[in-house]
């Protein structure tokens, strides 16, 4: 199953302990209803640079990343469902969702066949 990488974008800080509590309590309900589909809950990020390909270093749009959660769901559809209910929509945020690839080239499967060729190539040194 794919994961998904749920990019947080703008959204506002609640003013006062009240309201803040608040808030941690939608995101910890949200965090409880995608369960164990949630596979990194994440962190919210501070302060950030914008580092341009000439090497320039700028201030980050003003709805820059403000933080991230990583999830797997069977598709981007499955994964923007989820993201549809999350706190930092009625915080006049946005999420990104995005899939993450799989850089390793090749599969759990593959993994387990170089394991047993290790394995064999270790035996046949003993010979």
């Amino acid at each position: 199953m794919p994961n998904y990488l749920l990019a947080y974008h703008g959204g506002t800080t609640p003013e006062g302990e009240e309201a803040q509590a608040a808030v941690m309590v939608a995101w910890n309900e949200w965090m409880e209803t995608v369960g164990e589909s949630l596979l990194d809950a994440g962190n919210p990020v501070g302060q950030s640079k914008t580092v341009s390909a000439d090497g320039t270093v700028g201030d980050t749009e003003t709805d820059g990343l403000t933080g991230y959660s990583i999830i797997e769901a069977d598709s981007l559809e499955a994964a923007i469902e989820i993201a549809r209910s999350c706190p930092i929509l009625a915080d006049g945020g946005s999420v990104e969702v995005a899939e993450l690839v799989d850089m390793m080239g090749f599969d759990d499967e593959d993994e387990d066949e170089d394991e047993d060729e290790d394995e064999d190539a270790v035996e046949g040194k003993d010979d």
